[in-house]
């Protein structure tokens, strides 16, 4: 009795869907159409080349002479990247060249510490002395004693 029940409700779904309206696949062919006539997908607006800004030529006459370009001209899509404000590459040192003032740099530091330690004094210019050495305030007789009067530095 109840897998009749269960049967009777499921017979009117089942028929709705054999009667209900399938999905039409015509678009697809005007859609691969749209792509070949608007590749990038940007309503066909012209990308120019991208070339960044800070490399143009900064007499040019520019309508805009801080971001070296003119009125009306199309803005690249990576406009922020390519802008003048972006962090720009720089091209005026080679990797040789960076790595040979990098090594300058820490082999005169180096230089400068080694001098240092050989002129730097190791004992204090006032030295103190200690009746024996404070045997018993640091700690007996086999703690590392303190220096004794009369002893050399």
């Amino acid at each position: 009795m109840l897998s009749q029940r269960i049967l009777a409700r499921r017979l009117p779904q089942v028929a709705a869907r054999a009667i209900a309206p399938r999905a039409s696949f015509s678009q697809i062919p005007a859609l691969r159409a749209a792509e070949v006539d608007d590749p990038l997908q940007n309503n066909n607006y012209p990308n120019p080349p991208a070339v960044k800004r800070a490399h143009r030529d900064p007499h040019g006459g520019w309508w805009d002479a801080q971001e070296k370009r003119n009125f009306g001209e199309p803005v690249h899509e990576d406009n922020e990247i390519l802008g003048v404000f972006s962090p720009e590459q720089y091209t005026h040192v080679t990797a040789g060249k960076g790595f040979f003032h990098l090594g300058c740099f820490v082999a005169a530091f180096l230089g400068l510490v080694g001098v240092v330690s050989l002129n730097y004094p190791d004992k204090p210019s006032a030295p103190k002395a200690y009746v024996d050495g404070l045997e018993k305030e640091l700690g007996g007789p086999n703690a590392l004693p303190a220096h004794k009067s009369g002893d050399k530095w």
